[in-house]
């Protein structure tokens, strides 16, 4: 392959990331978007257009076959007939061995997700969590054993639903609830009084709302670091992305390490070995 470039697209349930990396993995160019902002019709992602011409794209897909046609189409209006790899979960891949049942079951974005932490961190007992969409766990062993995971509700998810499924609370979504913290932090930095009395426990509905949900998604993790440092008899890196990292984050009270490019870590190592 020439020295051109990868073009990295992680297609999530919410938005879409991108980056432009070259051979060593090292991302030169980047962005995100909306799916709202990649409709028919609408021109390609802000940043494309002045991009150098990569040798292949590498796409991690979790949003359907909407949004694959429509990244299809972006591709080629940009860059006509580039050739690309829609990467999918196999058995073993880049140092990752795939512990599911059934090993093409498994997510992309976990997957390449797994693959970029190992690159990252490598030689260490991980659990990668990742909070998007749905909230996402995987237990990596140091020799690289995908052991399993777990998959609950995200932050703004379950803030949504209960507003959404009970008759007296609001409904909130993840600007609003954002903002409900920033306004926190500001008051409390400003010296004023703090919204929370013992830490997490807040004096109005909507607060009551995102602090709940920002402990629930928080004693998920905390336990299951726990678990598997005493199953494993070993430290355990907390390696936490995704775009409701900082709120959960900030209710976290273990050892955590922060990396938000997980997926297109991964794809550049998967675009490098291929």
């Amino acid at each position: 392959m020439s020295g051109a470039p990868y073009l990295l697209i992680d297609a999530g349930n919410s938005r879409i990331k991108w980056a432009l990396a070259d051979a060593a993995g090292t991302r030169t160019h980047a962005g995100a978007a909306s799916h709202a902002s990649l409709q028919d019709g609408e021109p390609a992602p802000a940043g494309w257009s002045a991009l150098p011409a990569p040798a292949s794209a590498w796409i991690s897909n979790v949003a359907g076959e909407a949004i694959a046609r429509r990244l299809d189409a972006l591709i080629d209006a940009q860059w006509p007939g580039l050739p690309r790899t829609v990467i999918r979960a196999c058995a073993q891949q880049c140092g990752v061995t795939n512990g599911y049942t059934t090993p093409e079951a498994l997510g992309s974005d976990r997957w390449a997700a797994m693959i970029g932490a190992r690159a990252a961190f490598p030689d260490e007992p991980l659990l990668i969590a990742t909070f998007g969409t749905a909230t996402t766990l995987e237990a990596l062993r140091a020799d690289g054993r995908f052991v399993g995971g777990l998959i609950a509700p995200g932050w703004s998810m379950m803030i949504r639903s209960l507003g959404e499924n009970t008759a007296q609370l609001p409904v909130l979504d993840a600007p609003a609830a954002i903002a409900l913290n920033d306004a926190g932090d500001e008051r409390v930095a400003g010296g004023e009084a703090s919204t929370h009395d013992g830490g997490r426990f807040a004096t109005d509905t909507k607060r009551s709302i995102v602090g709940g949900c920002a402990l629930a998604q928080a004693a998920l993790i905390e336990r299951a670091w726990a678990d598997l440092g005493d199953a494993w008899q070993a430290p355990v890196r907390l390696v936490v992305s995704g775009g409701a990292a900082s709120e959960v984050t900030a209710a976290l009270k273990v050892p955590h390490t922060r990396h938000d490019a997980l997926v297109l870590a991964g794809l550049a190592v998967i675009a490098a070995q291929a």
